[in-house]
């Protein structure tokens, strides 16, 4: 097994080729940021030479349409949504899929503050309604309050909770669940560019042999959320689904993150536990770009 070493100044740019080059099986061993980018270290079976990446050249000489420019969309992408109706550019570009609430664990994933807890508890109340009450496992035990969220919304679904702070114990957590029952993993905040939280994660995904969902907040600069969303998807995140889309006056992070492979689910779009999760389309998206942006109240 030789290393791959990737360098690009942004990770969707790393991540497109590694993808290209390496394949869906490339073994992720490390991602930093270094001057001028990030790299990211990889492990092969083929016995090349480590490859050095530069990023692709963006074109310049295609107005951007209005609607991708308001929402700050990366002019690279914007020319790629700007062929023809957008809804239907959006689906040809990017990935719409259904949430994967299934029998195996569905982990939730993503930086500090994104809004996995709120998102559990929706999740979770929506099966319940369904009447395939899950069970719960709160991985968070080093966010102060974090399990005691959790196990309050617990106690209102009346739901078991479990709390499993490390790869052992949820794979004890997983073993007492009944046969059939869904089960929802609300994992602590990660970044993914710092290896020791990176392989935490990695370790968690690897015990579960679940579907691991990226939870990102819409708002962000587009390409930090593109770079995020890359590094997460090398660790195992396969679907993406954006909070805080109801208060964020611009989307073009939402799609630069979808951009990098991660198919949009559902959007996050209020507080309340008992709904709050919205269906992601390509209309529905298209309609949401189309839409002038509030203004500031003065």
């Amino acid at each position: 097994m030789k290393l791959r070493v990737i360098r690009a100044a942004r990770m969707s740019d790393a991540m497109a080729q590694l993808r290209a080059e390496l394949g869906e099986d490339a073994v992720l061993l490390s991602t930093r940021r270094i001057a001028g980018g990030v790299e990211v270290t990889a492990a092969q079976d083929q016995d090349d030479e480590p490859l050095m990446i530069a990023p692709g050249a963006v074109p310049s000489h295609r107005a951007i349409p209005p609607d991708l420019a308001r929402h700050n969309v990366p002019p690279a992408l914007a020319h790629r949504l700007a062929e023809g109706r957008l809804a239907a550019a959006l689906e040809s570009v990017l990935g719409f899929a259904r949430l994967p609430l299934g029998p195996a664990p569905l982990l939730l994933a993503g930086p500090p503050g994104a809004g996995k807890t709120l998102t559990t508890a929706k999740l979770a109340t929506r099966l319940v309604l369904a009447g395939t009450p899950p069970l719960l496992v709160s991985a968070d035990g080093r966010k102060a309050g974090a399990a005691e969220q959790l196990a309050a919304f617990a106690r209102v679904l009346d739901l078991p909770l479990a709390i499993a702070n490390g790869p052992a114990a949820l794979g004890k957590a997983l073993a007492r669940r009944s046969t059939g029952q869904p089960v929802l993993v609300d994992l602590p905040g990660c970044d993914p560019f710092d290896p020791a939280s990176a392989r935490f994660l990695a370790a968690m995904l690897e015990v579960a042999k679940g579907a691991c969902v990226l939870v990102l907040p819409a708002g962000l600069d587009p390409d930090e959320a593109a770079e995020t969303a890359g590094a997460f998807r090398l660790l195992g995140c396969r679907h993406l689904l954006p909070t805080r889309l109801d208060s964020a006056r611009r989307l073009g992070s939402v799609l630069a993150a979808a951009a990098v492979g991660l198919p949009l689910t559902e959007a996050g779009t209020g507080p309340d536990a008992s709904g709050g999760l919205e269906p992601l389309t390509p209309e529905g998206l298209a309609h949401r770009l189309a839409t002038p942006v509030r203004q500031e109240r003065t």
